[in-house]
């Protein structure tokens, strides 16, 4: 099978820039368009459910709705991963559902800010959960292939640093262009109010981000590169073996940890800002976009780091480094700062320097864990299908992604419960008021977190892994070294025959300059018969029908010896019988072609 080129890699993740976009759209603008603050409502924002903490004080209707689409995504991730591991399709067994998902998804992603009913409304919550519970299902029909093509594509280990490093900068570009509503929106909302503002915004995103999607479809024929027997395991075994893979299960349990201590960071942040530093919230762009671009600097020496030190040793690095950011931010509130005093009123030092230092510490651990877990998931599934037989990546990668929302889901959790402490809350309000104390306390809750991802990630079997992996390797390319001299051989044996023997005939000429013209030697009964006995095999050698009759060689020799024609020559009974007498001309044996002529000396 063909070997993706550094150019399709490329244009594979840029599949990932599409999907990114409109992930990022529902990260930063769902809750923000659904749940408007105060200022928000003054500003021209229209509600469009019920706001507030009105289910048991501590859950908005909206929380409510995204948690039960969760559960619903939940259970579609598994779903879409077995149909996509058992495909039979022509196209192959990823491409196909990422084409059929790519326009629905960024239709369903506009039509999820377009609530038919300009008030509160009941009509408004049916539109809303009908729309996310598609805007999952539609994303996981595209994520989920598309990921596990990651290990499909990534025949070698460089392919898949290389494909691992390119979808997380699409990744991080993606998050950012849907965060632009932020300067775009504001132009647009004199001339077209604050809904639509940010709904011709998302009009605009979603259909570039389809046109991402597309294109890694239409350009990389899959059957081209994959070579797959589809699975032949329904969903629940699939689901159940993957998960007996001790050393999957490992991996899971410290990307969850992950997921949790990376949605605290980014959710966090804003209120670190606000809160904690008590500086301008403009500066979360800076800082986020600041270590953004610092983290993408680090990102070509990932690879060279990964084949020196391993990729297990490297996210351990990552999650510690994560960790040392929080703890800086933890700090903040602690020590306070120039512009807040903290808890214990010590602070001196501006909060901006505070927040430079945690985006530059954060930014290679970033990288790290940006690009490395996806590539030990592929390497995860590659050894179990060497194991098993079974070509089941779909299925490690939806249980990867599952992962990842679980992960998402109790970070939210957890910092919505965290961040309030030492507040009193207005329950009929969209506004959720954070404490120093609160966002102390979620810091210390991170550190914990990326600690426990380091300790977990500890019991992963690198070795075991990456050995079956070589195994397969050398087995392959012994195989391939045995057959090589075959093909040498026949080569070698289809080439041997005329060409070489070739020359002694083009010679012969030359060495019977002085021998007289073959029309005046009288015919032998010996020769037609050597003639005639050439052996079969020589014929099939020889293209015996195109071979110079007697009078063109004839011609040939008067031309190059420049002897006059035997008409010039009276034969006389002395020449005729020399001629009788001459000894006879040496043929190739078993050959019937002559390859020497005698010599003037053996005529006289």
């Amino acid at each position: 099978m063909k070997r993706l080129s550094k150019r399709q890699m490329r244009i594979f993740a840029v599949g990932q820039l599409g999907w990114s976009m409109l992930s990022g759209i529902i990260s930063a603008w769902f809750v923000t368009f659904y749940l408007p603050t105060q200022a928000d409502i003054e500003g021209g924002a229209q509600q469009y459910i019920v706001p507030g903490l009105v289910i048991g004080g501590f859950l908005t209707i909206l929380g409510l709705i995204t948690a039960l689409s969760r559960v619903f995504d939940a259970i579609t991730d598994p779903l879409i991963a077995s149909m996509s591991d058992r495909s039979k399709n022509k196209r192959g067994r990823r491409i196909p559902f990422m084409q059929y998902a790519a326009l629905p998804l960024s239709a369903v992603t506009v039509l999820l800010f377009c609530a038919p009913v300009e008030k509160i409304s009941g009509i408004n919550i049916l539109w809303i959960s009908v729309f996310i519970v598609l805007f999952y299902l539609f994303m996981t029909m595209y994520c989920t292939p598309y990921n596990a093509l990651i290990s499909e594509f990534g025949k070698t280990q460089d392919d898949r640093m290389y494909i691992s490093t390119a979808i997380s900068l699409t990744f991080f570009a993606g998050t950012m262009l849907a965060y632009t509503p932020f300067v775009f929106a504001g132009m647009l909302r004199e001339s077209f109010g604050f809904a639509w503002s940010y709904r011709i915004c998302f009009i605009v995103l979603a259909v570039v981000a389809c046109v991402c999607m597309l294109i890694p479809t239409f350009c990389l024929k899959e059957k081209e590169f994959v070579d797959t027997k589809p699975s032949e395991v329904n969903m629940l075994k699939s689901l159940g073996a993957t998960f007996k893979n001790g050393s999957f299960r490992t991996f899971v349990g410290s990307d969850i940890m992950y997921w949790v201590g990376l949605t605290l960071f980014q959710t966090g942040l804003p209120f670190f800002v606000k809160v904690s530093m008590n500086i301008d919230e403009s500066f979360t762009m800076y800082f986020l976009g600041g270590m953004t671009v610092l983290s993408a600097c680090f990102y070509p020496v990932v690879s060279g780091l990964v084949k020196k030190f391993g990729k297990k040793k490297l996210v351990i690095t990552g999650f510690l480094g994560l960790a040392l950011a929080y703890v800086v931010a933890t700090l903040i509130g602690i020590l306070g700062t120039a512009e807040n005093p903290g808890l214990l009123g010590i602070g001196s030092v501006p909060g901006v320097f505070f927040g430079i230092a945690i985006c530059v510490i954060a930014a290679f651990p970033m990288a790290l864990l940006g690009i490395i877990p996806q590539s030990i998931v592929a390497d995860v599934a590659e050894a179990d299908g060497i194991v098993t037989g079974e070509n089941r990546e779909g299925m490690f990668f939806a249980a990867r992604t599952f992962a990842m929302k679980f992960g998402q889901s109790l970070a939210m959790l957890i910092f919505t419960s965290l961040a309030i402490i030492g507040t009193t809350q207005n329950t009929n309000s969209n506004d959720i008021t954070a404490s120093v104390l609160g966002m102390t306390i979620v810091g210390i809750v991170a550190v914990v977190f990326c600690v426990l991802g380091a300790i977990i990630l500890g019991f992963y079997n690198e070795k075991k892994v990456m050995g079956t992996i070589d195994e397969k390797n050398k087995a392959l390319t012994a195989n391939t070294e045995d057959e090589v001299p075959a093909t040498e051989d026949i080569s070698t044996t289809e080439e041997a025959p005329v060409t070489e023997e070739a020359p002694a005939t083009e010679e012969a000429p030359a060495e019977v300059e002085n021998t007289p013209a073959t029309e005046d030697v009288p015919a032998t009964e010996d020769a037609p018969a050597e003639v005639e006995d050439v052996p079969a095999d020589v014929e099939n050698i020889v293209d015996t029908e195109n071979q110079p009759t007697a009078e063109e060689i004839e011609k040939e020799i008067r031309e190059i010896s420049e002897v006059p024609s035997t008409e010039e020559i009276p034969a006389t009974e002395e020449a005729a019988t020399d001629v009788e007498n001459a000894p006879a001309v040496e043929e190739e044996e078993d050959s019937g072609i002559i390859t020497k002529f005698p010599s003037d000396e053996e005529e006289a």
